[in-house]
């Protein structure tokens, strides 16, 4: 199954590696040559169908806890000031995907859109600490009643080139639906009361819409 945001995509590579293939085929009279080529096309091919996948994920509802938003790797845990929004003392938690993580974001709790904003900027590498403040970035605030309010932010990498994001003020979303998308890079922040309990741990590998990152 494979992210609507990557069909487009999805049919102008095939159209370009099964154009390419043919080419090989007819003007390149090396034989190693042409099936090295027709290789690299092929390998280019499977890793563009495996950057826009979308498998399904088994989220269990909970108001009590904040699931992980993406797949990848827990890269930050810290006290922080947020300066966009809460404008006071939380906790971030940032976890960084690879290019071959899926780039699906996910509502990590349910509830009622209070804040969605779209912010362009630079293209730092994802760990830059400026890069969360200084690259393209998307911030949305949901709040369920049990929980509370959260931020997440999605933040485009050195890679990244577009933020999808459909969140919408005042909509209600379920937790681990998909929120947005994010095109080769990055990572995506969560900034989450300081009296939470976090339950992942730096260099933890999580997974969207299934890993618990805090609870109350």
């Amino acid at each position: 199954m494979f992210h609507k945001e990557g069909h487009k995509i999805i049919i102008i590579t095939t159209a370009i590696v099964v154009a390419a293939t043919l080419l090989a085929d007819e003007f390149i009279s090396i034989s190693w040559l042409r099936m090295l080529l027709q290789i690299a096309f092929l390998v280019f091919f499977v890793l563009i169908l495996q950057f826009f996948r979308n498998p399904k994920r088994h989220t269990k509802l909970n108001d009590k806890q904040v699931l992980s938003p993406v797949d990848g790797k827990v890269v930050v845990i810290e006290e922080v000031e947020e300066t966009e929004y809460f404008k006071d003392k939380r906790i971030q938690v940032s976890v960084f995907m690879s290019p071959i993580n899926v780039h699906v974001t996910r509502y990590p709790i349910g509830g009622n859109v209070l804040y969605s904003k779209y912010h362009p900027g630079k293209y730092l590498v994802a760990w830059h600490p400026k890069s969360s403040t200084e690259n393209e970035r998307t911030t949305v605030v949901v709040e369920n009643a049990t929980y509370g309010k959260v931020l997440f932010r999605q933040i485009a990498g050195a890679l990244a080139k577009r933020i999808v994001n459909y969140a919408k003020e005042g909509k209600e979303v379920n937790q681990g639906s998909d929120q947005g998308f994010i095109k080769f890079g990055s990572r995506v922040d969560l900034f989450l009361p300081l009296d939470t309990n976090i339950k992942v741990q730096l260099n933890q590998k999580v997974k969207g819409g299934e890993s618990i990152i805090a609870e109350m």
